[in-house]
């Protein structure tokens, strides 16, 4: 089990969720995102007028420089993806799609419910639209790879997407808890095989399969160098 702190000398290793409540100022930005996410998603849908639109943004704007001048996180505390969990205790506060600090995020929960098996909940809002009513396409995509993701990564040899194919059977609606279940099906070497479907009440709306190719830590390591000199920000 991690010891509640990411190390540089394995980036494999995860904060435990249970153990990791937020405090502070992390309990603050967890806040202040999920107040983005409310503002995201009212938004789109808003008719507010020109006067106070225009008061809002200048607002955060304002907000965007100040965060500027602040020290900038260096290294992932916790994983973007859970493709690189390894260990159902993986933490993922700035993941685009599960992480509780991420505004972007619906934000997914998700859970392992066997032992190369997990299950996802989520609600999407207003702003995850695509046909009327219905979640986009590639967002139904997004949380599938992310499910499966968490899946192969209880298998101990964790990886990136290789492939992801989706059959859309039916709508995904809006505003409306859906679940994504996903198990491991095989393993062949570096490949890992996984295959998931996601359900609005008792309707399947839309089923996936996924092959998954385990890296290694030295390809990891590569990466967090890369991400470096990619971000102008770090």
């Amino acid at each position: 089990m991690s010891d509640g702190s990411p190390s540089d000398s394995n980036p494999l290793t995860h904060w435990d969720a249970s153990a990791m409540p937020a405090s502070g100022a992390w309990e603050q930005k967890r806040r202040l995102a999920a107040a983005m996410r409310l503002v995201i998603g009212r938004l789109v849908r808003s008719n507010a007028p020109e006067k106070e639109l225009r008061a809002a943004a200048e607002g955060l704007e304002r907000y965007a420089e100040q965060l500027a001048t602040h020290e900038q996180l260096t290294r992932y505390e916790g994983y973007a993806e859970s493709t690189l969990a390894g260990d159902v205790g993986a933490f993922f506060d700035q993941s685009p799609l599960i992480g509780l600090a991420n505004p972007l995020a619906p934000p997914i929960s998700i859970r392992q419910t066997g032992e190369r098996c997990a299950e996802g909940r989520v609600t999407f809002g207003a702003a995850y639209e695509g046909p009327p009513g219905c979640v986009h396409g590639g967002f139904v995509a997004a949380a599938f790879d992310e499910v499966l993701g968490f899946a192969q990564s209880l298998t101990g040899s964790p990886g990136f997407t290789g492939t992801l194919t989706v059959v859309y059977r039916q709508p995904t609606p809006l505003h409306t808890e859906l679940r994504f279940d996903a198990n491991v099906v095989s393993q062949e070497r570096r490949k890992i095989f996984t295959e998931g479907r996601v359900t609005a009440g008792d309707l399947i709306t839309a089923e996936a399969q996924g092959i998954f190719i385990s890296v290694d830590r030295e390809k990891f390591l590569r990466l967090l160098e890369a991400r470096q000199k990619l971000d102008p920000e770090t």
